[in-house]
């Protein structure tokens, strides 16, 4: 099997995985709906404790994957296993079932009942026990700020609060491996930084979350690594060796002032590097910043310009993934 189903993915990176405890392996899965295919050849390794994101534009096959690796839809071809248990064959999906906490992309909870009672029917679906499972549901509850308003009809919470029962329902069972569809969608920011830092605390448990999510900069700082897929697997790594892969250097030249002449005499010097207008100068696309950017100083000062700093500006992670899904 390639490494993670692409090539620009280093085969250290892929040993570095299969050297650890192995919870989502995917081999050539594909998902089809008639001739059109929504998720495609997906190989892919998720390694025990990893926050790993799962990123891509609508329509690219996030949400589908989520569905197949649950078990709530079945594959076309190709295969997938979940902590050593294959997708698919009746004889696993129960015990697949027991290991997975899922909170889907329509949380489509009972809404006449109260969040405790929703809690606790799951828990007891799960068969878990009384007493741990009363415990766990007031730790939740009190965990998502619910506590106080456990016995109100969820009919009557926003689409935030109703979020966040969600959430805590997919972690009623104490499951360990979690798929989180959009987890902070709908929420204000303070709710969606206690998701956040749960997703954090659940990751120090050891526990793996399998992250769907269309916030990058969400992406960025609480993912191990990032898959970008766009029906296809785009690639796979930590967004830091990510940013680090994709080429090109800008320089950011902050001027006194700035005008449409000033701009044009400075690409007339530059040419055929790219200058752009920024709010407080000039972003320069150069190639070898140390050798380049004397350069363009200079030529920013003999067109009239008068500097006031030059800094480096390497790719974001939005760079990376626009540049990635656009293809």
């Amino acid at each position: 099997m390639p490494p993670f189903g692409t090539a620009g993915e280093p085969l250290s990176e892929f040993r570095g995985v299969r050297d650890r405890t192995v919870v989502i392996d995917t081999e050539h899965l594909t998902k089809r709906f008639g001739g059109q295919a929504a998720v495609e050849d997906l190989s892919l390794l998720v390694a025990a404790g990893e926050v790993f994101g799962f990123l891509g534009p609508n329509g690219a096959g996030k949400t589908t994957t989520v569905r197949m690796l649950a078990g709530l839809i079945s594959k076309t071809s190709g295969s997938a296993r979940i902590a050593g248990h294959e997708v698919g064959p009746e004889d696993s999906a129960l015990e697949i079932r027991r290991i997975v906490g899922l909170l889907p992309e329509n949380v489509g909870l009972y809404e006449a009942l109260s969040p405790y009672q929703i809690l606790d029917f799951f828990g007891q679906m799960y068969d878990c026990p009384d007493g741990p499972r009363r415990a766990n549901i007031e730790r939740l509850l009190r965990l998502f700020d619910l506590w106080e308003l456990k016995d109100r009809p969820v009919a009557t919470f926003s689409k935030g609060m109703k979020q966040k029962v969600a959430l805590a329902r997919a972690l009623v069972h104490d499951p360990k491996l979690l798929f989180l569809d959009e987890p902070t969608a709908n929420l204000d920011p303070e709710a969606a930084k206690t998701v956040r830092d749960c997703i954090l605390a659940l990751k120090k448990e050891g526990r793996t979350i399998f992250l769907t999510t269309h916030n990058l900069d969400e992406a960025q700082r609480i993912c191990d690594r990032v898959a970008i897929l766009r029906t296809r697997l785009l690639t796979v790594g930590a967004p830091d060796q990510l940013r680090a892969s994709l080429s090109g250097h800008r320089t950011q030249v902050r001027l006194e002032r700035t005008d449409d002449t000033l701009l044009h005499q400075v690409r007339e010097r530059l040419s055929p590097r790219r200058v752009e207008r920024s709010a407080e100068g000039f972003v320069v696309e150069v190639e070898d910043p140390d050798r380049e950017n004397p350069e363009v100083v200079r030529a920013i000062v003999e067109a009239g310009g008068r500097v006031r700093s030059v800094t480096e500006v390497g790719p974001s992670f939005e760079d990376v993934y626009l540049k990635l899904v656009r293809g």
